[in-house]
């Protein structure tokens, strides 16, 4: 009998203090803070490995597995992992771990393969039509079947404060949701957290930020495991 293999999904809120400092990419109460929060979801740091999501290039659907054994740990404490826009595991216990600011977080999981990929759907990313490109990826490295595939979307920002002019000033989680649909997604296995990172006080919202509405900068992140 095969081994049923599930997949846990946990988001971090304010409470949990950032996840992620842009100019000090190894801050150690940074990693303070990221260990607390996996230690609450029995979670060891060092079986976790972090989507480092940079902007100084062109492609923003470059996507990278990774192992426990090998990568376990990267990203976390110091700014030792390689950049992608998502990571993808097979190994079961090995989380991925990816902050935020006011982009989607996209975990996804093919129950058939066993493969997990959090993929970061940010303006740039979705512009180069990143969630099209996230299943299309697993379909052809991995022989995903895009209607198999789980999805569990993070907060967002509403269209009214965060427009897509790119995409008729949509939401950008309406524009994600219609990527993954395109890709053969089934809308009954995406799972949405709601929650609008410019109204919610409970997660950071770095546009909000810098309009100055907001007196605190910092991420928040999303961590999903197969267990």
């Amino acid at each position: 009998k095969p081994k049923v293999v599930t997949v846990r999904v946990c988001i971090s809120t304010v409470a949990d203090e950032t996840m992620f400092i842009p100019d000090d990419r190894s801050n150690q109460v940074v990693a303070d803070n990221r260990k607390t929060f996996l230690e609450k979801h029995d979670i060891v740091m060092h079986h976790a490995t972090r989507v480092n999501i940079t902007y100084d290039r062109e492609n923003f659907c470059e996507y990278r597995e990774v192992n426990l054994e090998e990568d376990g740990g990267l990203g976390m404490t110091l700014d030792d992992s390689s950049p992608a826009d998502a990571l993808i595991t097979k190994d079961s216990g090995h989380a991925l771990f990816l902050p935020l600011a006011d982009c989607v977080g996209a975990v996804l999981f093919d129950p058939v393969q066993h493969v997990l990929m959090v993929t970061h759907l940010g303006r740039h990313s979705v512009e180069q039509h990143g969630g099209e490109a996230s299943i299309n990826h697993l379909v052809t490295t991995y022989g995903s079947q895009p209607n198999d595939i789980l999805v569990w979307l993070t907060p967002a920002p509403g269209n009214d404060k965060y427009p897509m002019r790119a995409f008729d000033n949509q939401s950008i989680k309406d524009v994600v949701i219609n990527q993954l649909v395109t890709a053969g997604v089934q809308t009954s296995n995406i799972t949405d957290n709601t929650a609008d990172t410019t109204t919610d006080q409970r997660y950071f919202s770095h546009s909000e930020y810098l309009a100055g509405r907001r007196s605190e900068d910092g991420r928040y992140a999303v961590v999903a495991i197969m267990e």
